[in-house]
């Protein structure tokens, strides 16, 4: 089946409504891997090119199929303007299937954050801080609002690698992961990089990963890896750090004491 027939009628009438004349080469990889398997995804490509589109409009239609009874795809910004900006795209997009899209972060006003806590649903669009304060002030209600989390989707991987915010934000992720029970797939939004394979490995650190495959042969590439099950954090130590137990598989360091660089 073709993605664009895979799609939701409402967002085939987007495509239609917006003059598009045809799928990008990222948008149809991307389909097929978040369609066709239960992997961690890794997008890369340049500015303007589709990104966004290509991880949400499968999310989406997945989504109006069969609604989650919490939020069920946490997006991560590194920035409060590429949330604002990200937040009208998608819920212009997602009014059509009444799915929720709320976002989170210093500026957003305490009232749409109370509503958020009172109905859990949908879309969040968050930063790695704003995320943090949230398992922090919120601990005893993560189980409610993302006891059925499908997605992770981080835009931006590239520059989480350039330093120990990325280490945090996959710490993050995992701390809620086991909170509220829940293993969701991961899938990363980046420019164009010159180790797509390494910056996979380092998005699904935790989850546990085989080598990564290509499923493309497109300028835009869509990587993918296989779940398994979380691999255990260490305990009883300074430092924060995941690791993948896979024979093989490469392994990072994050440390949380001074003057300790993290290691790949």
């Amino acid at each position: 089946m073709r993605a664009f027939d895979r799609y939701a009628p409402f967002v085939q009438e987007y495509i239609y409504q917006n003059h598009w004349e045809n799928l990008r080469s990222i948008q149809v990889a991307a389909a097929d891997a978040i369609f066709n398997t239960d992997e961690n995804v890794l997008l890369t490509a340049s500015t303007a090119s589709g990104k966004t589109e290509a991880a949400f409009f499968p999310i989406i239609t997945l989504f109006s199929e069969d609604m989650p009874s919490s939020v069920g795809c946490i997006y991560i910004g590194p920035l409060k303007a590429l949330i604002n900006d990200q937040f009208s795209r998608l819920n212009d997009l997602c009014a059509e299937a009444d799915i929720p899209v709320w976002h989170w972060h210093g500026d957003v006003a305490q009232s749409h954050k109370a509503k958020l806590m009172r109905h859990p649903s949908g879309i969040l669009q968050i930063t790695p801080e704003s995320l943090e304060a949230l398992l922090l002030h919120k601990h005893a209600a993560i189980a409610k609002l993302f006891g059925d989390l499908r997605f992770v989707v981080i835009d931006e991987v590239h520059s989480l690698l350039r330093g120990d915010r990325g280490g945090q934000t996959l710490c993050l992720i995992e701390r809620l992961s086991r909170i509220a029970g829940v293993n969701p797939r991961r899938i990363g939004l980046s420019a164009t990089i010159g180790d797509p394979e390494g910056t996979g490995e380092f998005l699904s650190l935790g989850t546990g990963t085989l080598r990564p495959r290509r499923i493309s042969r497109f300028p835009a590439h869509c990587l993918c890896w296989k779940k398994k099950p979380t691999t255990p954090l260490p305990t009883q130590t300074p430092a924060l750090g995941i690791s993948s137990s896979i024979p093989g598989a490469k392994s990072v360091w994050f440390s949380s004491i001074p003057g300790k660089n993290a290691k790949w």
